[in-house]
């Protein structure tokens, strides 16, 4: 396993980092063990969690795993989303920034969080506010350093001016979606991520199971997110997702390597990705993803694999530019 720096914090992270999503959901507390061992035997000293996965039990679960090699881990929560009735337990006020650490902390066994990842962006909360509560919980030694997950780039550069105009701590690391499926991070938040420093870590390196080799046109699985999840199924209802899915994986079939292990490792090769969030519901659909860390892409292989789905294009659309056919000579004028 080869270990990066994680954007400016000085911490060392695997090229690989296990998600815990499925922890005290799709998977119980045993296999959740075996997966954790399994991930520990593969070098994996990363884990990803949040408060409201399983509503909590994600935590409790990992937080037992982790007690006797706390020190040799580094872990991530967040905050944002709902963890129960009524307005106060939502959202990213001070309120519940600060209670839901604390929260977080118990269930999780442990006296601070490496990242605390803002999990989605509150337009009914000044930035400012949620900011001073970051300082306040790194002031405290409760979170080492913080995040955010789910922003669109001109929110995290607003975060990154607030923090720097008020001297609080800045976002050292940020948690986009990204995937083969999923590519509009390339345009913006990406780029801002290498401008600034920033450690990346991408969620959903398999379109939540769609890269999995088991989708195609006309071919779905008898369960999986896709199948199950109603919020997975919004996020892909569109046929060029399957047409995509299909290429994948007759281009893995061909060169006799596993679509998924393709999928994540596609991912990592990215220069400002520091590690793709892996996930699984059992050990055996563990193994292809953890195949990635030690998958050789080169450029050749990531360049055809890139082929498969559309480039995004630039943040300002001009693909004319993007092809070197810019206007040029003073006699165009430009538009």
């Amino acid at each position: 396993m080869e270990y990066r720096p994680l954007g400016p914090t000085g911490i060392r992270v695997s090229t690989l980092c296990f998600g815990t999503m499925s922890f005290g959901d799709i998977a119980d507390e045993a296999t959740s063990e075996v997966m954790y061992r399994r991930c520990r035997d593969a070098g994996i000293n990363f884990f990803d969690c949040a408060n409201v996965y399983s509503a909590g039990r994600s935590e409790e679960i990992l937080g037992g795993l982790i007690a006797g090699e706390r020190d040799q881990l580094v872990i991530t929560s967040k905050v944002g989303f709902s963890m129960g009735e009524g307005p106060e337990n939502q959202g990213l006020s001070k309120r519940h920034v600060l209670a839901s650490v604390d929260a977080s902390l118990k269930r999780l066994g442990t006296d601070r969080l490496d990242i605390l990842f803002l999990h989605r962006f509150d337009s009914e909360t000044p930035i400012e506010e949620t900011l001073r509560a970051l300082g306040e919980l790194v002031r405290q030694g409760k979170v080492l350093h913080t995040g955010a997950s789910n922003w669109a780039a001109w929110q995290i550069a607003t975060g990154l001016g607030v923090s720097t105009l008020h001297d609080l701590p800045a976002f050292a690391c940020i948690q986009p979606m990204y995937s083969l499926a999923k590519r509009q991070a390339e345009v913006e938040i990406l780029p801002l991520a290498v401008a600034e420093g920033l450690g990346v870590i991408t969620y959903s390196p398999l379109g939540g199971g769609l890269l999995t080799g088991k989708y195609a046109v006309g071919q779905r699985p008898d369960s999986g997110r896709l199948m199950e999840n109603r919020m997975y199924q919004a996020r892909y209802r569109e046929d060029a997702y399957y047409e995509l899915a299909e290429r994948l994986t007759a281009f893995a079939q061909e060169r006799n390597v596993h679509p998924v292990t393709l999928a994540v490792a596609w991912v990592a090769k990215h220069s400002a990705v520091t590690a793709p969030i892996i996930g699984a519901r059992n050990v055996e659909q563990l193994k292809p993803s953890l195949a990635a860390a030690d998958f050789t892409m080169d450029d050749e292989l990531y360049a055809e694999i890139s082929a498969l789905s559309p480039t995004p294009p630039p943040a300002t659309d001009r693909t004319d530019e993007q092809a070197g056919l810019a206007y040029k000579g003073s006699e165009e004028r430009y538009r």
